[in-house]
Order: structure tokens, then C-alpha cells, then sequence
């Protein structure tokens, strides 16, 4: 497979994500609809591993790279699904921009790494004064809309947890073992949840919200991961971190294209000013890859 197939392949899926995540909880149950997709996901994982014929190792480093796989995305699934009920799905993706942003956050704490430089903290500052600005569509239609978009900053919080988390561990497990091993975790913190919480199944599936869930859960969850980390292994970390740029604006246009969903001029103009940050902070992640690998070639 060739780079830019897979990269185009990672834009298509991470666009078509977050409507899919609102369709897939309507007339269901958000858990219904994050829980059947993990375990649908779970299930192909596990196919694939066997027909690979991968080991599946439960070694003590193996297993806190499945923790640190699975309970960040236990979290940040749980969150996403629960506020998709309550804000429109271009606005999701808009607020799953800023993950670059709270990784280089957790990675400056956890990781030690410098995320503090001029241009960065400049972009991490715009980011958030983007993210003002949408709140305040927030604060003009009602409580339940700030509701929805703080779950998804959780979520977002927890998605760059966990790769913060998964970075800090350092495995070399092939990509699907580490990921079935992650769905195994986070399929079990499911259940529990869904026991806890005295979880229903619905009396009919309606086909839209059927087809959202297969969707995520093997496109998204199976085959979306194979793409990203493929993509990873052959372009710069910078390169992949440009997609959040990218994913905003057409999730926008799905969602009103799609799914009537109205783009008010709040939203506008704070995802511009979270573009804009978001340029800012992977610019200079870039120029400094770049000023780096030049001093070395030149040594």
C-alpha cells in the first residue's frame, strides 16, 4: 500500500467518524451504541491476530501497554458518545482538533518534553481562545450543549492520556496485538459498566444506527488503526499530526451536508482560530525536525 493512499485513507475515516458516533447512539443508548461497536471491533481484532498468527503475550510490560491502550479508550469513547448526543458531529471533530495540543501538554509534564517553546505556547494559546469562542454557541443555545462539549474535551483529555501513557511505556508489540489487546480491556470495563448501570437492549436497531456501529467498529476501530500506524512507521510524526488541520473543516461540511446540521457563525470563526494554533504549534514542530535533521546530516 502506498503512503498517500493511507493517508488519505486515515482523512476519509477520521471524517466520517464523528457523524457515524452520532448516528450510532440514536434511538439506542449512547452505551449500547460504544459498547457494541468495542466488542464488534474486539471480535475481528481477535480474527485477525489468529489469522496473522501473532503471539498474544501477557507479560508484565504486554499488559500495561493493553491498560494504557484500553482504559484511555474506555474513557474517551464513553465521553465522546455521551456528549455526541448533545452537540452537532462537525463540532466534535472541531474539538478533537485540539488533541495536539493536550498531548504536547501531558507529554511536557509525563514526558519531559519541551512543548513550551514560543511558537508552541503561541498555537496552544490560540487553540484555546478558539475553543472561547465556540463555547460561546454554547452559552446561546443552553446548558446541554456546554454539557456535550466538555464530555468531548474529556475525551479528548483521555485519547492524549493514552498515547502519552502508551509513548511512556515503549513496547514493541505489533500494532494489532497491542491494539486487540486494548479492546480486551476496554470491552471488560464496558461490561462492567453495562452491568452497573443496568444496561438495555433495545427493542430494534434502526438500519442508520446498525450501520454506524459496524462501520466504527471495523473501519474505524480494526482498519483505521492498521492505516494510522502504517502512515506513522513511514512519515514524521509532524506529518501525521497536520491531519487535525484537515478533518475539522469537512466533518463541518458532512454534517450539514448529511445531517442538517446548522453551522452557526460562532463555530466559524473559533475553528478558524483553532486552525490557526494548531498551524502555529505543528509548524514549529516541523521547522525544528526539520533544523535538526539538517545539523546532523551537517555533522
Amino acid at each position: 500500500m502506498s503512503v498517500p493512499l493511507a493517508y488519505l485513507g486515515i482523512v476519509i475515516i477520521w471524517t466520517t467518524t464523528p457523524l457515524a458516533i452520532k448516528w450510532s447512539g440514536e434511538d439506542v443508548g449512547f452505551l449500547f451504541g460504544v459498547s457494541m461497536r468495542m466488542f464488534i471491533a474486539l471480535v475481528f481484532s481477535l480474527a485477525l491476530v489468529m489469522i496473522l498468527r501473532k503471539a498474544f503475550p501477557w507479560d508484565r510490560k504486554s499488559i500495561q501497554v493493553y491498560l494504557a491502550i484500553g482504559i484511555p479508550l474506555y474513557l474517551a469513547m464513553s465521553f465522546v458518545y455521551w456528549g455526541a448526543q448533545y452537540i452537532p458531529s462537525g463540532l466534535i471533530s472541531v474539538l478533537f482538533g485540539l488533541t495536539p495540543l493536550f498531548t504536547g501538554l501531558l507529554a511536557t509534564f509525563w514526558l519531559s518534553e519541551n512543548s513550551f517553546t514560543l511558537p508552541k505556547t503561541t498555537g496552544m494559546l490560540l487553540g484555546f481562545a478558539g475553543l472561547i469562542v465556540v463555547f460561546y454557541q454554547g452559552f446561546e443555545i443552553g446548558q446541554t450543549m456546554i454539557f456535550g462539549m466538555l464530555a468531548v474535551l474529556a475525551a479528548v483529555f483521555f485519547h492524549s492520556l493514552g498515547t502519552v501513557w502508551v509513548k511512556q511505556v515503549a513496547s514493541d508489540l505489533p500494532v494489532y496485538v497491542a491494539n486487540t489487546g486494548g479492546l480486551v480491556v476496554a470491552c471488560l470495563l464496558y461490561l462492567v459498566s453495562w452491568l452497573i448501570l443496568g444496561g438495555e437492549l433495545p427493542e430494534s436497531i434502526p438500519n442508520h444506527a446498525a450501520y454506524s456501529i459496524t462501520y466504527l467498529a471495523i473501519i474505524g476501530s480494526v482498519f483505521g488503526a492498521y492505516l494510522f500506524y502504517y502512515a506513522l512507521k513511514h512519515v514524521s510524526a509532524s506529518s501525521i499530526g497536520l491531519l487535525p488541520l484537515i478533518t475539522p473543516v469537512t466533518c463541518l461540511l458532512i454534517g450539514q451536508w448529511f445531517n442538517g446540521e446548522v453551522i452557526t457563525t460562532s463555530t466559524m470563526y473559533g475553528t478558524a482560530i483553532i486552525l490557526s494554533g494548531l498551524f502555529v504549534y505543528q509548524w514549529s514542530a516541523l521547522v525544528q525536525s526539520k533544523i535538526k535533521q539538517f545539523v546532523l546530516n551537517a555533522g
